[in-house]
């Protein structure tokens, strides 16, 4: 049976990565967490120290980086040059900062080559910010999902008290509002809805929902037939 490409866009904490690993698993397709990719970055660069204007540095860096995403029961697991680092891309500290390492350009290209070729014979469902406006504006199904900024922040707040930090949740509310902002203000790759892409407001649905919305999309694309 034909598989196809799924793109999966949105703000922070929306539901992106949650879903899109479980309509993979549904479909027995790849699921590709490019945020994770980019968070991975982040958190060597913080590791090591290089500032974060250090263009060149970061772009040697990104080069000589492997890394590598498997599934296991949890969802991805996150290898950075081997090591695990699926619980530390996810802190604060990365968080706050992984919006400016992955505006740069020389960052992009060398993630976005790596999505590709992830993608290239289908069967994978891909989700980010810029995957159906840039990474693979030619994604057979492509979907916008949004929230309410009060349920993002709870969600966020819900998945950080999980790695054993906590957070107000205040505080989270602003540093999402920050994230959207510059996200969807920045030169390189801006976060925007492809304009033919399907939007899914996640913001009352449950997880079981969204991955039954998309699903269905998905199989009525390989089957060619629109159900009711």
């Amino acid at each position: 049976m034909k598989k196809i490409v799924i793109a999966i866009d949105g703000p922070a904490a929306s539901g992106k990565s949650t879903t899109a690993r479980l309509v993979a698993e549904r479909l027995g397709y790849l699921h590709i967490d490019t945020g994770a990719m980019y968070r991975a970055i982040t958190w060597k660069v913080l590791e090591e120290k290089i500032p974060l204007d250090a263009v060149d540095r970061i772009q040697k860096l990104a080069e000589k980086t492997h890394i590598r995403l498997e599934r296991s029961p949890r969802g991805n697991t996150v290898y950075l040059d081997d090591k695990d680092v699926s619980d530390a891309i996810r802190l604060p500290n990365v968080t706050k900062s992984v919006s400016h390492i992955s505006s740069y350009q020389v960052v992009r290209d060398v993630m976005v080559r790596e999505q590709r070729r992830m993608a290239k014979e289908g069967g994978v469902v891909l989700e980010g910010r810029d995957i159906g406006t840039v990474v693979l504006p030619n994604a057979e199904l492509k979907i916008y999902m949004v929230a309410d900024v009060a349920e993002r922040a709870r969600r966020r707040k819900k998945e950080l008290e999980h790695a054993g930090v906590g957070v107000d949740e205040h505080a989270l509310i602003e540093e999402i509002q920050e994230r959207d902002r510059r996200d969807s203000t920045r030169t390189v790759s801006p976060l925007k809805k492809a304009h033919d892409a399907m939007e899914l407001d996640t913001s009352k649905l449950t997880v079981d929902e969204q991955v039954e919305f998309i699903v269905r999309r998905a199989e009525e694309l390989v089957k060619g037939t629109k159900t009711k």
